[in-house]
Parts: structure tokens; C-alpha cells; sequence
């Protein structure tokens, strides 16, 4: 990874879960599961978030950690006249404050936070799901698309930390951006 850009970025809540609180059908309302908005998560290289639900999974080790802007959950409640949604509800794990995350596809990039690296690779867009209509508000699915942010593989161990982080980007991001819809794309292998 060639690191050209550094942003100051807060990371405003670790979620790790060791369960799905969203399957089925959303009128049978969501699963009673542990979630802990953790002060630190430890990272492990290709697979996931320790104690998380996808935690060494061969179906999501490229997507093991998932990444949201909260501008974009802003965004959404100011264009749906909501009132403020709980960061936790979307089910990322990792919510951040001032960071453009679209241009990040496809793309290696690390978070730093209290001196610690982890190196991550995007993969994918984490897409919403109908289950945020039930538990944001209504028409909070279809506001989400292209905002659900990042689905991501861990290329390094190490720990992230709640608090003031540095995003080390190879491509230029706007903070100011990070709110907005983009219709991502995953990367195409070569």
C-alpha cells in the first residue's frame, strides 16, 4: 500500500457482536443478541473482528469488517425528517466520523488509533438491508443505498480504538463528502 493522504478521523463506536440480530422477517422483530459497543476491537489478518459474528467465516473473510461513515446516517435522517438514528442500529462495525469512504473500493488503506496500524483492503459496499425501514425509520433502506458504507478484510493484526484516528488513504477523499449517496462498485479482479 502506498499512502499519499492522511485525515484526521474519529472512530466513534466499535460494534462486535457474536450474533445476527437481523434475519427473518422484519414483523417478527429483531434477535435478542449481545452487542457491545466495545472502547477497543481486536483485528485479526483475513478474518474479522474477534468475537464478532463474522469472525473467521470463509463466506465473509473479505468482508469481515464493515465500515460507515455517520455523516451518511445524518444524511439520511435529515433527508427522511427524522430525528437522530443510533449508529448501532446499521449494524457496521466500524463508525466513523469524517471520513469519505467511497473512493476507498477496491483500494488498501489502514486506520490508525493510539499508535496501533491495522491495514485493511475494501471489497465490497456494505449494501443495506430491508431491516432498516423497521429499525431507522420508514424509507430509511431505499436513503441508505449507495451510504451503507464498506465491507472490508483485515490485512493485518492489531487493535482499533474509540477516539481520534488517522485514515491513511492511497486516494485523495473529501471529509466534506462523507455523507453523500455514490452507487459503489466492487472492485474487478485483474
Amino acid at each position: 500500500m502506498t499512502t499519499t493522504h492522511r485525515y484526521d478521523v474519529e472512530i466513534l463506536h466499535l460494534l462486535v457482536s457474536p450474533g445476527h440480530a437481523y434475519f427473518g422477517r422484519a414483523r417478527d422483530g429483531a434477535a435478542h443478541v449481545p452487542t457491545t459497543d466495545a472502547d477497543r476491537a481486536q483485528l485479526v489478518a483475513g478474518k474479522g473482528i474477534v468475537g464478532d459474528r463474522f469472525f473467521g467465516k470463509a463466506a465473509h473473510m473479505d468482508a469481515a469488517v464493515t465500515l460507515l461513515a455517520v455523516e451518511a446516517l445524518e444524511a439520511i435522517a435529515a433527508d427522511l425528517g427524522a430525528g437522530p438514528f443510533d449508529p448501532l442500529l446499521a449494524r457496521r462495525n466500524v463508525v466513523l466520523r469524517g471520513a469519505e469512504l467511497a473512493p476507498l473500493l477496491g483500494q488498501e488503506f489502514a486506520l490508525e488509533s493510539r499508535g496501533e496500524l491495522v491495514r485493511l483492503r475494501a471489497g465490497r459496499p456494505a449494501h443495506p438491508c430491508a431491516w432498516m425501514d423497521r429499525v431507522l425509520a420508514p424509507g430509511a433502506h431505499a436513503a441508505m443505498r449507495g451510504r451503507g458504507g464498506l465491507r472490508c478484510r483485515p490485512l493485518s493484526d492489531g487493535f482499533l480504538h474509540r477516539g481520534p484516528a488517522v485514515l491513511h488513504s492511497p486516494v485523495p477523499l473529501d471529509p466534506e463528502r462523507a455523507g453523500d449517496a455514490v452507487r459503489l462498485r466492487p472492485a474487478r479482479l485483474p
